[in-house]
């Protein structure tokens, strides 16, 4: 489904050159679930943005069953994020004077039945009691769990996880990892530092100094 040929990715730091990934050779299956382990600073993000088309490559190419993100113009590749990806950040990005439920329906697309599908989200994540509790209301768990429900809510063919539960608990973030897993709609990559919650992966990536190589 996704598919990384020779791909390499350099910053210029004050004219020296590093290599955030380097000769990627990869692919992304259709509901896979691809953990990414490594480090800060080993590449696993920027590898990440690479396969959801947030970045461009330097060299080499990423394709989307087929399509090359680097043909697509601007709008037509937010077009594919919008309709196709679901993203999961470190962070819970949520509007703070919007309920839960209003935050999850800031990502649908689809017409007046949303309500009630982003309604069936939440009850699934455990939250249909607090649906319209504000952010503030509500824990660093739930928040996350939000999120999930925001990015599963248009059945994402990809949905992309970048260190989930790096602000969490433990406990907290397998659960989230978990609802992950178990509630996605296709393919799965996530990336983190903590070995533990991709105990349920198909595969499982270390990457070193921008290398990937298969546990």
């Amino acid at each position: 489904m996704i598919l990384a040929s020779d791909v390499n990715l350099v910053y210029d730091d004050h004219g020296r050159e590093v290599f955030a990934c380097r000769d990627v050779n990869l692919i992304v299956r259709e509901r896979e679930f691809v953990g990414v382990l490594g480090p800060s600073g080993s590449g696993k993000s920027s590898l990440l943005y690479l396969l959801s088309g947030l970045k461009d490559p330097t060299s080499g190419g990423v394709r989307y069953r087929g399509v090359e993100f680097r043909a697509c113009d601007d709008r037509r590749r937010a077009a594919i994020r919008r309709e196709e990806f679901g993203f999961v950040f470190q962070y819970p990005y949520l509007i703070g004077f919007l309920s839960a439920l209003e935050n999850v329906l800031t990502g649908w697309l689809n017409g007046a039945e949303g309500v009630e599908r982003a309604a069936s989200l939440l009850e699934r994540l455990g939250l249909g009691e607090k649906m319209h509790r504000r952010p503030d209301e509500l824990s660093g768990g739930e928040r996350q769990r939000v999120c999930i429900a925001r990015a599963l809510l248009n059945n994402p063919k990809a949905l992309f996880a970048d260190e989930p539960t790096a602000s969490l608990d433990p406990k907290t973030g397998e659960e989230v990892v978990r609802l992950l897993a178990e509630h996605r709609t296709g393919a799965l990559v996530l990336v983190t530092h903590d070995r533990r919650i991709l105990a349920g992966a198909d595969r499982v990536l270390r990457m070193e100094d921008g290398r990937v190589f298969e546990e």
